[in-house]
């Protein structure tokens, strides 16, 4: 006998249903940066709002640990385990390895089972393509119970030099995690996502070094040993002259985003028959608090739609939505009904959104 299943798109919703986030305790001011570069706590909040941010431990704590402490808070708020967990999208741009990722790392260390670990690599977009990746498996019925993480390890990373400060005064380091269920309430959990990339503009905002492409797509080229094999990924030269450093043309960057924010914000709006007057709160990546109030005045909000954390933590990149999400319904910013946009945008370029009805 045949049998045949069909599977109906409406049947799940994903739902948060848990979340939790950890920053390090290490608290550096904008004038505790100008011990290492010629810099000002007036330079600094002019151009992007930052008052302070937080660093990681050299040396205890990395990008797979912060995650860990984050997603503890999220499965216990989710009433689950580690044992429950049947999947994970771990979302990062600063991994504790070149390779394996941190999902894998996550997964060892929480003793969960032998489960699926999926990361993703796009950057300051990276928790809100998670999110979208975890909701399908959700809709489709594949997994009940996914862990969607994002964190950072920018510290380790960043050169607190003069030279370096259009780049290092902003970033921070933290982790943020939800867990997210099926739910068959109507007109509840994750209405829509939306992602979207070109890669036209990928070299003004991007870290070129260590990587296999031997120059190819850029001008100023460094140059490589000259032998048979190998020595294509990374040399002496390169860091000793800045050249393997993480690279922004902040204008072009404000540019871009100040566009392609508020298109995504409206694309999701508009797939869900609703407009800007209906978003209860909307959660921006922290990239500038600048660019979100330019964003947040192209969509006529009010200062009690929007909400930016980044004052006190700085661009925690992939970490930076759950971070700020977990914290406004900390503190009361978010009840049950309320239409909560997550949208975010960087390197690639790529940009998304989700639409989430609380």
């Amino acid at each position: 006998m045949l049998i045949i299943l069909f599977y109906r798109a409406d049947m799940y919703r994903s739902k948060i249903a848990g979340m939790g986030y950890y920053v390090p305790k290490n608290v550096y001011t904008n004038e505790d940066l100008t011990r290492f570069m010629d810099t000002s706590d007036e330079w600094i909040q002019e151009r992007t709002g930052i008052k302070e941010r937080r660093f990681a431990d050299r040396t205890e704590e990395t990008t797979t640990t912060m995650a860990i402490e984050a997603a503890q808070i999220a499965m216990n708020r989710a009433g689950v385990t580690a044992h429950d967990i049947d999947f994970i999208v771990f979302a990062t741009l600063s991994p504790d390895y070149y390779f394996p990722g941190c999902g894998v790392l996550l997964q060892r260390e929480m003793g969960m089972r032998e489960i699926g670990a999926l990361d993703v690599r796009n950057q300051c977009s990276g928790f809100v393509y998670a999110l979208s990746v975890a909701d399908q498996f959700i809709k489709t019925g594949t997994y009940r119970n996914i862990l969607v993480v994002g964190s950072e390890k920018h510290s380790f990373a960043m050169d607190f030099q003069t030279r370096s400060r259009n780049v290092s005064v902003i970033f921070g380091d933290g982790a943020g995690a939800v867990v997210l269920q099926p739910t068959e309430e109507k007109n509840r959990g994750i209405l829509s996502t939306h992602l979207h990339s070109d890669g036209a503009d990928a070299e003004i905002l991007a870290m070129y070094y260590p990587g296999a492409h031997a120059n190819k797509w850029l001008k100023d080229k460094p140059p490589f040993p000259d032998q048979e094999l190998g020595g294509l990924f990374l040399t002496t030269e390169q860091l000793e002259s800045g050249a393997a450093l993480p690279y922004m043309d902040g204008p072009a960057v404000f540019k871009k985003a100040i566009v392609k924010f508020p298109e995504v914000i409206k694309e999701a709006l508009a797939a869900n028959n609703l407009s800007e007057k209906d978003i209860d709160l909307l959660i921006p990546h922290q990239a500038n608090l600048r660019i979100s109030q330019y964003v947040q005045k192209l969509l006529g909000l009010t200062d009690g739609q929007v909400f930016n954390n980044i004052q006190k933590y700085g661009n925690t990149t992939a970490a930076s939505v759950p971070i700020a999400l977990c914290e406004a319904w900390e503190i009361g910013k978010i009840s049950d009904g309320d239409l909560v946009c997550l949208a975010a945008f960087g390197s690639g370029f790529t940009w998304a959104s989700a639409l989430i009805r609380w």
